[in-house]
Formats: structure tokens, C-alpha cells, sequence
């Protein structure tokens, strides 16, 4: 069987399989005891760097990796790209304390899903979890604002995209800690459209920055 062709819907249709990559053995295990007292889903591996994962991966496939940047070997963003390219069925949550846009840009770029902070609280990890697993693109709140004020900063609209309004509405609610749910509520919406606006928002993301379009514009071709 090849490695891409692994379906992580014939593992355990009763929970839902989660791994944690992290360095740091305390927190794994936190995470994990958070993860196992949950009736909806199962830690099913822990490997404390990206070689442990890709060496282990396919013998225990999750449904979902909570994913670390600061990984000893590889960073967790190039693992996540290393992951999406040999099993892409999988779905990666970043799990971090950096909060900075460069990270968060990459990481969405590289494949990763969504973007938590690890302050956030054991429900909106355990809810972003869900979330992911069933084609979601979880968003904490910080990150929420993060995004806005990236798009609100004067770009080339050559080079980037622009939110529309709603999109720009559903951020807000994101921003004041709202779930899909009331943001949808508020906004006479379905939780569904909602789902969408924010994957939108992170397929935006991937717009080129501006020294890789002007390199790409002055590459000569022949």
C-alpha cells in the first residue's frame, strides 16, 4: 500500500484518533489526559519530534496532529508540509505559543489547517479539534485578529486578495470569542456558510507576498 493512499476514516469510527507532536513531554501528556477525557475523541500517539512522526505515521495514522513549531530537528512547519504531501487526508492543527503573522502565514501555507494558541482553553482546543476533523479551518481569536490586520494593511491588489465584507463580519465575530454557531446566529447565516467564509479567508492567505511576485514578474523566461 502506498503511503498516500492510507484513509484514516478505517481507524476507530467511534472516536476521533489524535496525535500530539511536541517536544515537551509534560505538555504531551497534559494534552493526551485532556484529549482521552473527551467522549468524542482518542489520543492515539504522541512523538516529541518530526522524524519520530514520519518514521511512525503510517503504522498509527491519526485523524488529527496537534502539531508544534519549535520541534528540536525539522521545524513543525516543514513537517506539516512533509505530512500533507505523503498522507493528505490528515488534517493538522498548530498547536504554539508563537502568535506572530510570519508563522501563522506559514504554517496555513504549509498545509496546517488551523492555528491555536496554546493558552487557548481545554474546550476551544477540544472544539477546534472537531472542528478540523470535520473540514473546518479553526480559528482562536487572537489569530483572528491577527488576520484582519493583515488584510487591512495597504497591499499591491495585484499581489493579494481582499476580504469581502462578510468575510471581514465573520472575523469580528471570531475576534469576540463567538463560536461558527452564534457568529452564524448573528449574522443570519448557516453554521455551514460560516465553515466556508472562514476557509475562504485562509485559502486568501496563499496569495503570493510581494518579493515572490516581483521576483516571478523579472524572471526571465526563454
Amino acid at each position: 500500500m502506498e503511503r498516500n493512499s492510507i484513509s484514516t476514516e478505517s481507524f476507530d469510527n467511534e472516536k476521533i484518533r489524535i496525535a500530539v507532536v511536541d517536544d515537551d513531554e509534560e505538555l504531551r501528556r497534559s494534552l493526551c489526559w485532556i484529549i482521552n477525557h473527551s467522549a468524542n475523541f482518542i489520543c492515539s500517539a504522541t512523538w516529541k519530534n518530526c522524524d519520530d512522526t514520519i518514521k511512525n505515521i503510517e503504522s498509527n495514522p491519526p485523524n488529527v496532529i496537534l502539531m508544534d513549531i519549535g520541534l528540536p530537528d525539522r521545524s513543525g512547519i516543514e513537517c506539516v508540509r512533509i505530512i500533507k504531501d505523503l498522507y493528505p487526508g490528515i488534517q493538522i492543527l498548530m498547536l504554539t505559543v508563537y502568535s506572530d503573522e510570519d508563522k501563522i502565514f506559514q504554517s496555513i501555507r504549509a498545509g496546517a489547517v488551523g492555528y491555536i494558541l496554546k493558552s487557548s482553553s481545554s474546550e476551544k482546543l477540544l472544539e477546534a479539534i472537531g472542528d478540523a476533523y470535520h473540514g473546518g479551518a479553526p480559528m482562536s481569536s487572537e489569530i483572528a485578529r491577527k488576520v484582519l490586520s493583515y488584510f487591512r494593511q495597504p497591499k499591491d491588489d495585484s499581489v493579494t486578495a481582499k476580504l469581502s465584507s462578510r468575510e471581514i463580519e465573520v472575523l469580528d465575530g471570531l475576534i469576540e470569542g463567538h463560536t461558527y454557531k452564534a457568529i452564524a446566529e448573528k449574522l443570519f447565516l448557516s453554521a455551514h456558510t460560516v465553515r466556508f467564509h472562514v476557509h475562504n479567508i485562509y485559502g486568501k492567505l496563499h496569495v503570493k507576498s510581494r518579493a515572490e511576485a516581483i521576483k516571478k514578474s523579472t524572471k526571465v523566461n526563454y
